[in-house]
């Protein structure tokens, strides 16, 4: 779960620390004090896009840090973090987000550098929020097949990842065939100019690392006076009288004279020895390079030019010999093709075909399993909407799929199958099922998405789950029936929720009140945890509006004593 979050420099919030337990905490306050910004910053945490717009007016930079505990059963993001070298300790995870007043945004996991692409995959396993723009996208049927498969995501997650490493290697292959079938003039342009490739790479004659020998080597020769006067210096300093070599074999034989009486000498003189030995070779070796050695003005010339040719090539085709004449063996393939196109178009055909078919059945048995989880999730969804009042309501989702013609019918694949799936509701007895966006308003729509959410709770493992003013547009009973399923939700997963209805509030173990206020001319956020009494304070103003009545807090008071039966009659 979310432990704490530090906000600081984050739009009208100068600095903040919440910390939040287990359970349902809710968050209240007037419009505009600054709710929904936190939730904009936990969103920030979890991966979301940042904006300068963020950034606290005359600051440098707004940060975002979120401490969270895990279970030990959260063996995904467990191995999410072995994967990218993220150290695990005491069950906890650090999420850290920063963005500057010059639009730069600095990631980090556990205090470890990270990718804004890397910090969505924890945040994805940490976090799930849920506002009034996600109710939204319920009216979009493109969003239907994702919360389906979102719904089985265990049972789908396997098959879809095979799935789609055929579907990407089927448009792989047709987009070859495509460029290879292109017109003719464009292809004979394209062998033209490959040709010419070829032709100047070949005549080069290069070999592979020719560069990096011919650099070696012109290195030597543009510093033989320096090369060649370190090694003399070297042999001299070993050979010849009162030098090195002669002062080793004078250790030794001092050694060796004492070695019988001692067995400490007689091990360092042996150790000794075998030095001197090794010197001494050294020392002629030496001797022989440097006697090896010559200078030769013209093949620097040589090397020189030689070098500059590689280097005219390598503007063209590549920055090494080895990754030009990897590029001539590709230029030659796409040759070989294009002079022999008919007999590479039919083999991409039989290919294509090939693929498509094990992509297809691959297709098959995500729809196989995606009409399991629509049946389950039916079966499921019914009873979670007879509890949010709308128990006449009918429920389906629809399957179809779509042909492509060519020189044959085929079921048109896309990346997630073949399937095409729709959410089909009648929120009245008698009415047809019709897709959501011609039948539900915004309060069913909220309550049909609470509801799936409920379900998923159950299948995502999230540590948060954040509900952002979910509950507009509803009121009276179909008020108190979504406070109790958030509640619901809030004992499989710990639960943040910004709500304007005192149902909700009234329901939470937590209560969190925000405020704004002016501070040095400026306009801060400040969050506090209700007391008993605050709390039937808060309720009331909710209830009324505005001025505290007694008859408004006796409301309150009954509103918190049918919660806390609800709650003790749940467990």
């Amino acid at each position: 779960m979310l432990t704490e979050l530090s906000i600081k420099d984050f739009a009208i919030i100068d600095e903040m620390s919440i910390t939040f337990d287990d359970g349902l905490t809710v968050l209240t306050g007037e419009t505009g004090a600054g709710k929904s910004i936190i939730i904009d910053a936990v969103q920030l945490l979890a991966g979301g896009r940042g904006s300068v717009e963020y950034v606290r007016h005359g600051t440098s930079k707004a940060q975002i840090e979120g401490l969270f505990t895990l279970d030990s059963n959260q063996e995904e993001l467990y191995a999410t973090a072995d994967t990218y070298g993220i150290d695990m300790q005491d069950g906890m995870m650090v999420l850290n987000r920063t963005i500057t007043s010059g639009g730069k945004s600095i990631c980090r996991v556990n205090g470890k550098l990270v990718t804004l692409a890397i910090l969505k995959e924890f945040g994805k396993r940490l976090i799930d929020i849920h506002s009034q723009h996600e109710t939204q996208s319920l009216m979009d049927p493109e969003n239907h097949i994702r919360l389906l498969d979102l719904y089985s995501e265990k049972q789908i997650g396997n098959a879809k990842k095979e799935y789609t490493r055929l579907y990407e290697k089927l448009l792989s292959l047709q987009k070859r065939y495509n460029e290879l079938s292109a017109n003719e003039q464009e292809m004979t342009q394209r062998l033209d100019l490959l040709q010419f490739q070829q032709n100047e790479i070949e005549q080069a004659n290069l070999t592979p690392d020719e560069d990096v020998r011919l650099e070696e080597e012109r290195s030597q020769l543009a510093n033989f006076e320096r090369i060649y006067n370190g090694l003399q210096d070297a042999y001299n300093a070993l050979y010849g009288e009162q030098r090195g070599i002669e002062w080793l074999g004078m250790a030794n034989q001092s050694l060796q004279n004492s070695s019988e009486y001692d067995s400490f000498i007689a091990e360092k003189a042996e150790e000794l020895s075998n030095h001197y030995y090794l010197v001494e070779e050294l020392m002629y070796e030496l001797r022989n390079y440097a006697d090896s050695l010559q200078y030769d003005s013209e093949r620097l010339n040589e090397i020189e030019s030689r070098l500059y040719e590689i280097d005219r090539l390598k503007k063209k085709y590549g920055p090494s010999v080895n990754e030009i004449l990897e590029y001539l063996g590709k230029i030659e393939e796409e040759i070989e093709q294009l002079t022999d196109k008919d007999t590479h178009l039919a083999k991409f055909e039989e290919q294509i075909a090939e693929t498509y078919q094990d992509a297809y059945l691959e297709a098959k048995e995500l729809h196989d399993l995606r009409q399991k989880a629509a049946k389950s999730l039916t079966d499921n969804i019914y009873g979670e909407l007879a509890g949010l009042y709308l128990e006449k309501a009918s429920f389906s989702i629809s399957f179809d799929s779509k042909t492509e013609t060519g020189t044959e019918k085929n079921v048109k694949l896309h990346r997630d199958g073949f399937d095409y799936v729709q959410f089909l509701i009648s929120a009245n007895p008698g009415e047809p099922l019709k897709q959501l966006n011609k039948v539900a308003s915004g309060g069913e729509l909220s309550r049909i998405m609470l509801a799936l959410k409920k379900l998923f709770a159950r299948h995502q493992g999230v540590t948060s789950v954040i509900f952002d003013e979910v509950d507009t547009g509803v009121s009276g009973r179909v008020a108190q029936a979504i406070a109790e399923k958030i509640y619901q939700i809030s004992r499989q997963s710990q639960v943040l929720c910004i709500t304007h209805l005192p149902q909700v509030a009234a329901m939470s173990d937590i209560h969190k009140l925000i405020q704004k206020y002016e501070k040095n001319d400026r306009t801060a956020t400040v969050v506090e945890e209700l007391s008993e009494k605050e709390k039937i304070d808060e309720l009331s103003r909710m209830i009324t509006g505005t001025k505290l009545t007694e008859t408004a807090k006796e409301h309150a008071r009954e509103m918190l004593a049918l919660a806390s039966n609800y709650k003790q009659s749940t467990q």
